[in-house]
């Protein structure tokens, strides 16, 4: 049985008063999501000393990227591959880490989309991983038809999926790992399982520990 494993991701940037905001009111994060870019009135972007500061926590960080507003277009999976990858070369992150493209659920999203995002991105040592809804809008058909186009997606990419929402808890009452997923093969290896916490700006995840090997 793979161990599922607690932690959090946020558009704010990671400080002291919000780390120790999380482990008093929810638990200890083993990992934290973080956008790699700033998005005026969306997110804060990651900065070296951030990822320094989380990784003397003892956690882990989970980047997102987040600089698109729709998911159309093989050439334009492949700008936002080639961007993710720039800016965490910026960042100092190492090959082998994955990056999470931050799809919406109401975004507009086709297959070639996210076909240009994997085709891109795995030949750069990164792995690809998208943050996905599978049940409101249309990126479970676009991912299912991408599959169909090349297995080498359903293979290489890491899924992270935010149904269904049964809401934040304290890390000891995390519900059991059931993630939505696509009806096609997938990994989906990661459950943003509450959203918007009530006490700090934060969502609440569960991943399978096989995610840690592909965190930084």
């Amino acid at each position: 049985m793979p161990r599922y494993v607690w932690g959090v991701d946020s558009a704010a940037a990671v400080t002291e008063e919000l780390y120790s905001c999380v482990k008093s009111n929810y638990g200890t994060p083993k990992y934290w999501g973080r956008y790699l870019s700033e998005v005026p009135n969306v997110s804060e972007g990651l900065t070296k000393d951030e990822i320094t500061f989380i990784q003397n926590k003892g956690m882990k960080l989970l980047p997102i990227y987040n600089v698109f507003r729709e998911a159309l277009g093989y050439s334009n999976g492949q700008v936002a591959a080639r961007n993710a990858v720039f800016n965490a070369r910026r960042l100092g992150i190492p090959d082998g880490v994955v990056l999470f493209a931050n799809v919406e659920r109401f975004f507009d999203v086709d297959e070639a989309w996210i076909r240009g995002w994997v085709e891109s991105l795995f030949p750069t040592g990164y792995r690809p991983g998208i943050y996905h809804d599978p049940v409101e809008g249309g990126f479970a058909n676009a991912y299912c038809q991408a599959v169909a186009n090349n297995n080498q997606v359903a293979l290489q990419t890491i899924l992270w999926s935010a149904e269904p929402d049964p809401g934040v808890t304290r890390e000891r009452n995390a519900p059991r790992f059931k993630p939505a997923a696509p009806s096609c093969k997938s990994n989906v290896w990661l459950w943003q399982y509450g959203r918007d916490a009530p006490a700090c700006p934060i969502d609440t995840n569960l991943v399978d520990q096989r995610v840690l090997n592909y965190l930084y």
